[in-house]
């Protein structure tokens, strides 16, 4: 049933309680005249009025349930309230073998904390940079599952990269959150926010080098292609004299 059919039953259940109530009233109170009819038309209002609030509620506790028991429905909605900004999404827990499983699990724990620490610290600058850490994070567990053999090269980013840049981003939100200045809190905030720009850039090129292999496969292909293409004369110059030869013919014909 839809929710206009519910507002309708519940406007034609408020307009009998109305009717009702006036109509009982009546038989007591129309004999004392003006004031009688006063206090029907006040009791009969506040009736309808309470049976009005009544029936809303019920309605709304009715669909409240209805959205708790559908499970895609609650599913959307715990997984809308862990997203945030431009944060990559959790990613589906599936098996892609015990090596990849590791790494996954060690970026999942990597993500979950720069996801709290993202939510804690109010400097906008530092949080575009562990939104944009985590994006990398994301993108690196991405390769581990399509292209197992980078694993080697990816665990030593996972256990020892990614964890002492956390590590640092602790201790920029303990000290930003003092709400004071000193030499030292801010020597180290400003170390850390340059420390921040170099890891970004450094994270970039490992997931660059990640392609090395995939971009050497895909020149041996290009090349591959292109000798036969020549071999068989369909293109550069050899294509050209095949198209002028079958052209003589054909005029000869």
């Amino acid at each position: 049933m839809g929710p206009s059919s519910n507002k309708n039953r519940l406007y034609l259940r408020t307009a009998l309680t109305f009717a009702v109530t006036l109509g009982l009233s009546a038989i007591f109170l129309a004999r004392f005249g003006a004031a009688g009819y006063i206090a029907m038309g006040a009791l009969s209002t506040l009736t309808a009025f309470l049976a009005w609030k009544t029936g809303k509620k019920a309605a709304s506790a009715k669909a409240d349930d209805v959205k708790t028991s559908n499970p895609n429905v609650a599913g959307t909605k715990r997984a809308s309230e862990r997203i945030g900004g431009g944060q990559p999404r959790p990613r589906e827990k599936k098996s892609y073998g015990e090596k990849v499983d590791a790494i996954l699990e060690e970026g999942n724990r990597a993500l979950g904390e720069m996801g709290k620490l993202y939510s804690t610290i109010k400097d906008p600058d530092i949080r575009s940079k562990i939104n944009e850490i985590m994006l990398i994070t994301d993108k690196i567990m991405q390769d581990a599952i399509e292209d197992p053999s980078d694993v080697p090269q990816i665990r030593k980013f996972f256990r020892y990269y990614l964890p002492t840049t956390i590590k640092l981003l602790h201790a920029y939100d303990r000290m930003s959150s003092q709400g004071i200045e000193g030499e030292n809190i801010d020597k180290s905030i400003s170390s850390i926010n340059e420390m921040l720009d170099v890891a970004i850039e450094a994270y970039k090129k490992r997931l660059d080098s990640l392609f090395e292999n995939q971009a050497l496969d895909i020149e041996t292909d290009i090349d591959v292609m292109n000798q036969m293409l020549e071999r068989e004369g369909l293109t550069g110059s050899n294509f050209a004299v095949q198209q002028a030869g079958a052209s003589t013919a054909q005029q000869k014909g």
